[in-house]
Protein backbone atom coordinates (compact mmCIF):
# COMPACT_ATOMS: atom_id res chain seq x y z
CA UNK A 1 0.00 0.00 0.00
CA UNK A 2 1.12 3.55 -0.64
CA UNK A 3 2.59 5.18 2.44
CA UNK A 4 0.61 8.01 3.99
CA UNK A 5 2.45 11.30 3.56
CA UNK A 6 1.33 14.82 4.22
CA UNK A 7 3.26 18.04 4.64
CA UNK A 8 2.17 21.25 6.35
CA UNK A 9 2.35 23.74 3.52
CA UNK A 10 0.56 26.82 2.30
CA UNK A 11 -0.22 29.14 -0.54
CA UNK A 12 -1.61 32.57 -1.25
CA UNK A 13 -4.32 31.70 -3.76
CA UNK A 14 -6.03 28.42 -4.56
CA UNK A 15 -5.45 27.20 -8.09
CA UNK A 16 -6.15 23.47 -8.57
CA UNK A 17 -3.41 21.64 -10.44
CA UNK A 18 -5.62 20.81 -13.40
CA UNK A 19 -8.70 22.95 -12.90
CA UNK A 20 -9.52 26.58 -13.75
CA UNK A 21 -8.52 29.22 -11.23
CA UNK A 22 -10.93 29.98 -8.44
CA UNK A 23 -8.94 32.86 -6.98
CA UNK A 24 -6.04 34.59 -8.67
CA UNK A 25 -3.54 36.41 -6.49
CA UNK A 26 -0.39 38.29 -7.27
CA UNK A 27 2.42 39.90 -5.37
CA UNK A 28 1.92 43.69 -5.28
CA UNK A 29 4.14 45.10 -8.01
CA UNK A 30 5.75 41.67 -8.11
CA UNK A 31 7.68 42.35 -4.92
CA UNK A 32 6.15 40.52 -1.95
CA UNK A 33 3.21 38.54 -0.58
CA UNK A 34 1.70 38.74 2.89
CA UNK A 35 2.47 35.74 5.11
CA UNK A 36 -0.99 36.04 6.68
CA UNK A 37 -2.68 35.75 3.30
CA UNK A 38 -0.62 32.66 2.51
CA UNK A 39 -1.41 31.18 5.91
CA UNK A 40 -5.16 31.73 5.50
CA UNK A 41 -5.10 30.00 2.12
CA UNK A 42 -3.10 27.09 3.54
CA UNK A 43 -5.72 26.49 6.21
CA UNK A 44 -8.11 25.32 3.49
CA UNK A 45 -6.10 22.14 3.07
CA UNK A 46 -5.46 21.71 6.78
CA UNK A 47 -9.12 22.15 7.69
CA UNK A 48 -10.41 19.89 4.95
CA UNK A 49 -12.00 16.95 6.72
CA UNK A 50 -12.04 14.50 3.83
CA UNK A 51 -9.41 11.79 3.20
CA UNK A 52 -6.03 13.28 2.25
CA UNK A 53 -3.47 10.83 3.63
CA UNK A 54 -2.15 10.06 0.12
CA UNK A 55 -1.73 13.72 -0.81
CA UNK A 56 0.76 16.50 -0.29
CA UNK A 57 0.30 20.23 -0.79
CA UNK A 58 3.08 22.63 -1.72
CA UNK A 59 3.40 26.29 -2.58
CA UNK A 60 4.40 27.00 -6.19
CA UNK A 61 5.88 30.26 -7.43
CA UNK A 62 5.18 31.31 -11.01
CA UNK A 63 6.42 34.33 -12.89
CA UNK A 64 3.42 36.44 -13.83
CA UNK A 65 4.88 37.14 -17.28
CA UNK A 66 5.59 33.39 -17.82
CA UNK A 67 9.35 33.81 -17.70
CA UNK A 68 11.42 31.04 -16.19
CA UNK A 69 12.55 31.47 -12.58
CA UNK A 70 15.99 30.05 -13.32
CA UNK A 71 18.31 28.14 -11.04
CA UNK A 72 18.75 29.28 -7.47
CA UNK A 73 15.29 30.80 -7.15
CA UNK A 74 13.95 31.03 -3.63
CA UNK A 75 11.44 32.82 -1.47
CA UNK A 76 12.55 34.59 1.67
CA UNK A 77 10.22 34.89 4.63
CA UNK A 78 11.25 38.14 6.28
CA UNK A 79 9.86 40.13 9.20
CA UNK A 80 10.90 41.95 12.33
CA UNK A 81 12.05 38.75 14.04
CA UNK A 82 11.77 36.30 11.14
CA UNK A 83 14.29 35.50 8.43
CA UNK A 84 14.00 32.19 6.59
CA UNK A 85 15.09 31.15 3.10
CA UNK A 86 12.71 28.82 1.21
CA UNK A 87 14.52 27.23 -1.78
CA UNK A 88 12.32 26.29 -4.74
CA UNK A 89 12.49 22.92 -6.49
CA UNK A 90 12.64 22.41 -10.26
CA UNK A 91 8.88 23.03 -10.46
CA UNK A 92 9.06 26.25 -8.43
CA UNK A 93 7.62 24.67 -5.27
CA UNK A 94 8.54 24.91 -1.61
CA UNK A 95 7.23 23.85 1.78
CA UNK A 96 5.53 26.63 3.68
CA UNK A 97 6.60 26.91 7.34
CA UNK A 98 4.05 27.44 10.10
CA UNK A 99 5.39 30.18 12.34
CA UNK A 100 3.30 32.07 14.89
CA UNK A 101 5.80 34.93 15.01
CA UNK A 102 5.65 35.35 11.23
CA UNK A 103 1.86 35.48 11.40
CA UNK A 104 1.76 37.94 14.29
CA UNK A 105 4.07 40.39 12.56
CA UNK A 106 2.67 39.67 9.09
CA UNK A 107 6.05 38.85 7.57
CA UNK A 108 6.58 39.20 3.84
CA UNK A 109 7.32 36.50 1.25
CA UNK A 110 9.87 37.94 -1.18
CA UNK A 111 11.22 36.33 -4.38
CA UNK A 112 14.95 36.72 -5.08
CA UNK A 113 14.27 37.90 -8.62
CA UNK A 114 14.35 41.68 -8.55
CA UNK A 115 11.53 43.27 -10.53
CA UNK A 116 9.92 39.94 -11.48
CA UNK A 117 6.15 39.94 -10.76
CA UNK A 118 5.05 36.57 -9.44
CA UNK A 119 2.01 34.53 -8.53
CA UNK A 120 1.69 31.93 -5.77
CA UNK A 121 -0.26 28.75 -6.43
CA UNK A 122 -0.90 25.84 -4.08
CA UNK A 123 -0.44 22.53 -5.86
CA UNK A 124 -1.96 19.38 -4.39
CA UNK A 125 -0.27 16.26 -5.74
CA UNK A 126 0.01 12.57 -4.91
CA UNK A 127 2.73 11.72 -2.39
CA UNK A 128 5.61 9.81 -4.03
CA UNK A 129 6.82 6.42 -2.81
CA UNK A 130 10.45 5.72 -2.02
CA UNK A 131 10.33 2.35 -3.79
CA UNK A 132 8.78 3.77 -6.98
CA UNK A 133 5.99 1.16 -7.04
CA UNK A 134 2.40 2.41 -7.20
CA UNK A 135 -0.56 0.06 -6.99
CA UNK A 136 -3.29 0.97 -9.44
CA UNK A 137 -5.87 0.90 -6.66
CA UNK A 138 -3.80 3.35 -4.59
CA UNK A 139 -3.41 5.74 -7.53
CA UNK A 140 -7.16 5.69 -8.08
CA UNK A 141 -7.77 6.35 -4.38
CA UNK A 142 -5.23 9.19 -4.29
CA UNK A 143 -6.78 10.81 -7.35
CA UNK A 144 -10.21 10.55 -5.74
CA UNK A 145 -8.85 12.21 -2.59
CA UNK A 146 -7.44 15.09 -4.64
CA UNK A 147 -10.70 15.49 -6.52
CA UNK A 148 -12.59 15.55 -3.24
CA UNK A 149 -10.46 18.46 -2.06
CA UNK A 150 -10.84 20.33 -5.36
CA UNK A 151 -14.61 19.97 -5.10
CA UNK A 152 -14.47 21.21 -1.50
CA UNK A 153 -12.63 24.34 -2.61
CA UNK A 154 -14.59 24.94 -5.82
CA UNK A 155 -18.12 23.62 -6.23
CA UNK A 156 -17.95 24.18 -9.98
CA UNK A 157 -15.56 21.21 -10.23
CA UNK A 158 -18.18 18.69 -9.10
CA UNK A 159 -18.79 17.49 -12.65
CA UNK A 160 -15.16 16.44 -13.11
CA UNK A 161 -13.99 12.86 -12.74
CA UNK A 162 -10.61 11.22 -12.17
CA UNK A 163 -9.09 10.19 -15.49
CA UNK A 164 -5.54 9.19 -14.55
CA UNK A 165 -2.23 10.51 -13.25
CA UNK A 166 0.74 12.33 -14.72
CA UNK A 167 4.26 11.48 -13.55
CA UNK A 168 6.61 14.45 -14.01
CA UNK A 169 10.35 13.70 -14.07
CA UNK A 170 13.47 15.87 -13.79
CA UNK A 171 15.09 17.08 -16.96
CA UNK A 172 18.42 15.60 -18.05
CA UNK A 173 17.76 12.35 -16.19
CA UNK A 174 16.53 8.98 -17.34
CA UNK A 175 12.76 9.12 -17.14
CA UNK A 176 10.17 6.45 -17.62
CA UNK A 177 7.77 3.99 -16.10
CA UNK A 178 6.31 0.60 -16.87
CA UNK A 179 2.97 -1.03 -16.16
CA UNK A 180 3.14 -4.41 -14.44
CA UNK A 181 0.03 -6.54 -14.86
CA UNK A 182 -1.29 -9.01 -12.31
CA UNK A 183 0.18 -11.92 -14.30
CA UNK A 184 3.67 -10.37 -14.14
CA UNK A 185 3.72 -9.14 -17.74
CA UNK A 186 5.12 -5.64 -18.15
CA UNK A 187 4.85 -2.92 -20.75
CA UNK A 188 6.72 0.36 -21.05
CA UNK A 189 4.64 3.51 -20.83
CA UNK A 190 5.40 6.24 -23.39
CA UNK A 191 7.39 9.30 -22.35
CA UNK A 192 6.37 12.68 -23.74
CA UNK A 193 7.35 16.29 -23.01
CA UNK A 194 5.01 18.72 -21.35
CA UNK A 195 4.19 21.03 -18.44
CA UNK A 196 3.91 19.69 -14.92
CA UNK A 197 0.78 21.71 -14.12
CA UNK A 198 -1.84 23.42 -16.23
CA UNK A 199 -0.71 26.95 -17.03
CA UNK A 200 3.00 26.35 -16.39
CA UNK A 201 5.16 28.05 -19.05
CA UNK A 202 7.81 25.31 -19.09
CA UNK A 203 6.60 22.44 -21.26
CA UNK A 204 9.91 20.62 -21.44
CA UNK A 205 9.58 18.17 -18.55
CA UNK A 206 9.56 14.42 -19.29
CA UNK A 207 6.02 13.20 -18.67
CA UNK A 208 4.49 9.74 -18.29
CA UNK A 209 0.71 9.78 -18.36
CA UNK A 210 -1.23 6.75 -17.18
CA UNK A 211 -4.98 6.75 -17.67
CA UNK A 212 -7.09 4.52 -15.50
CA UNK A 213 -9.46 3.26 -18.18
CA UNK A 214 -10.33 -0.37 -17.49
CA UNK A 215 -6.95 -1.34 -16.05
CA UNK A 216 -7.11 -4.09 -13.47
CA UNK A 217 -6.94 -2.98 -9.85
CA UNK A 218 -4.01 -5.34 -9.23
CA UNK A 219 -1.77 -3.64 -11.78
CA UNK A 220 1.23 -1.54 -10.72
CA UNK A 221 2.98 1.46 -12.22
CA UNK A 222 6.72 1.27 -11.56
CA UNK A 223 8.92 4.32 -12.15
CA UNK A 224 12.57 4.02 -13.13
CA UNK A 225 13.55 7.14 -11.17
CA UNK A 226 11.85 9.33 -8.59
CA UNK A 227 9.32 11.74 -10.13
CA UNK A 228 9.27 15.42 -9.27
CA UNK A 229 5.49 15.26 -8.98
CA UNK A 230 2.55 12.93 -9.48
CA UNK A 231 -0.32 15.05 -10.72
CA UNK A 232 -3.95 13.82 -10.69
CA UNK A 233 -5.81 14.29 -13.98
CA UNK A 234 -9.43 15.45 -13.86
CA UNK A 235 -11.69 15.64 -16.88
Amino acid sequence: MMRASRQLVAAFAWLPAVAPAVVHAEAPAGEWVSYRDAYRAMVQFEKYGGPKNLLQSQLQVQSRDHAGLGEGAQLTLTGKTTQLNLPLDALGRTVFPLQKAAYDENAALVLNRKGMPFVLRPQVTIAPRADGQYDAADLRTACAQALGFVRYVDASQRARQCAGVRFVFPKKESAGARLRHADGAEQALPVTAGAAFSGDPDEGFPIVTWRFGTSAERAQVITYNAPLAIVPIFE
